[in-house]
């Protein structure tokens, strides 16, 4: 690597060993059993294979590669968990983890408890006696694959609508309503994420390969018991002014987040070639604290991406993004107005180009009018329309400084520009919606199930023609800013 940099990890995982259902050959056992996730409780249906010390998971029967494992290991514990609902729960702790799985039927778990013991008993030189093997069986028959509407690689697969036992959360908040702000329980910022998924109306269809989407990000975020002493995990959540589009963040130390962000990228079929990208970039940056995102809408959209939330020289952020006229334009704009340093960088990791890179800037100015004269140069330097007018009143009667602007580019042009005001009132948010052609309503219960105070930032943002691919609404709009309380150890 032409870099000297302690980024090892992510030269690790650039080089993340796969292994393949048919790769395993013969197993100790195999089947179909449902996997809760690890941070946000949601559940999956995997094939699972048990070989050895390792007990291997995996989206199909044909994966040519896991989604996760779980090494065995000599103080392991698998231990029968209850019934309920006609499933069968139980558990595989290892010292990092306890995993909860269900099986269909209680023949099933109970031959998994089996053998999944009696390979810990051989770790800890006490081999089982030999059995017969299994006879061997018929194949449950895979679904019909539906070709998703993202660019980046989703197999649908059943999700299990079934609860755990022994957990505040659940997918099925009839049956179990995960607490919002109004209930009066304590509120973890799983609980908070989980609430707001559950108030975006396009999220609640089971099938629906965005929500599968969002479960498969949530399930990259680390425990609380992978922290170490002080650190934290952050939160962010964003969404239109009428919900139709969303956008979620998680970041913390790069040394806690690194090996499932990336495996996070694997699963949903992110290109090699810009996970080397990242890794060039991550090795140049060398950032404290790293973070995923991914975007979603009603149309279905989906997308997904990386962002180091740290300040690095407006030059190294430009590093990151694909060379261009708009890369020129930035750096030229930018030196005009003597910005040096850029807040944070990021970049899309969908399995076609054009890839999409993100800068966000502090605008400079001793108050709100300077800065904003400052932003709205930035519209008219990158080929953006003027802000429409009643946006723009409203924007000015906010009068708050610490503006700062979100810059989007690509190789075939500027894609998105977003200027972002802090801390807007309720009136404010009123007007905006009103502005807007959006509910206020829709927002407020959005913050409820949020459980929050209000948005820390509103963005007056506007995406070019060309750029929406269908999904995603073009030309001007409004969008609020959450920050979800991270979890401190």
């Amino acid at each position: 690597h032409q870099y000297n940099s302690p980024f090892s990890l992510f030269s690790k995982m650039a080089t993340k060993q796969k292994v393949s259902v048919s790769a395993l050959g013969s197993p100790d056992k195999d089947g179909f059993l449902t996997k809760q996730g690890g941070s946000i409780k949601t559940w999956k249906k995997r094939w699972f294979v048990l070989k050895g010390d390792t007990l291997y998971y995996f989206k199909t029967q044909k994966d040519p590669e896991q989604t996760g494992e779980i090494k065995l290991e000599k103080i392991t514990k698998c231990t029968n968990e209850g019934k309920k609902k006609g499933k069968v729960y139980f558990a595989v702790a290892t010292p990092n983890r306890k995993y909860m799985i269900h099986a269909d039927t209680e023949e099933s778990a109970n031959q998994w408890v089996d053998k999944v013991n009696k390979a810990i008993e051989a770790l800890n030189g006490s081999p089982a006696k030999e059995e017969p093997k299994e006879q061997p069986k018929e194949q449950p028959k895979e679904e019909p694959k539906e070709e998703p509407k993202t660019t980046l690689n989703l197999e649908k697969k059943e999700e299990p609508k079934e609860e755990p036992p022994k957990t505040t959360l659940n997918l099925e908040k009839k049956e179990d309503p995960v607490p919002t702000g109004n209930s009066g329980a304590p509120l973890t910022r799983e609980n908070k994420i989980l609430a707001a998924k559950n108030a975006v109306p396009f999220l609640q269809d089971e099938d629906s390969k965005v929500l599968e989407f969002w479960q498969i990000w949530s399930e990259s975020i680390p425990d609380s018991d992978e922290l170490s002493a002080g650190t934290a995990i952050n939160y962010h959540v964003s969404t239109s002014a009428n919900r139709s589009k969303l956008t979620w963040r998680t970041s913390g130390p790069q040394n806690v987040l690194i090996q499932k962000m990336v495996d996070f990228f694997w699963n949903v079929g992110a290109p090699e070639s810009e996970i080397d990208r990242l890794n060039d970039i991550g090795a140049l940056i060398n950032p404290a604290k790293i973070g995923s995102w991914i975007d979603m809408s009603a149309k279905g959209g989906m997308d997904g991406g990386w962002f180091f939330p740290v300040e690095i020289p407006v030059a190294m952020a430009i590093e990151a993004a694909d060379p261009g006229e708009p890369t020129k334009g930035v750096e030229e704009w930018t030196q005009k107005h003597s910005i040096k340093v850029a807040q944070s960088v990021g970049r899309d990791m969908g399995a076609a180009p054009p890839r999409q890179t993100e800068i966000r800037l502090n605008l400079p100015g001793g108050g709100f009018s300077e800065q904003l004269d400052v932003g709205l140069d930035a519209f008219a330097s990158f080929g953006f329309p003027e802000l429409p007018e009643n946006a723009l009143n409203v924007l000015k009667q906010q009068d708050t400084p610490n503006l700062s602007l979100s810059i989007i580019t690509s190789s075939e042009g500027f894609v998105r520009l977003g200027l972002l005001c802090p801390n807007p009132t309720k009136q404010t948010i009123k007007d905006l919606c009103a502005a807007n052609g959006s509910s206020y309503g829709d927002i407020e219960d959005f913050e409820k199930a949020l459980a929050s105070n209000g948005p820390a930032f509103v963005e007056y943002q506007f995406l070019k023609e060309g750029f929406g691919y269908g999904v995603y609404k073009e030309g001007f709009d409004i969008v609020f800013h959450y920050n979800v309380d991270s979890d401190t150890s």
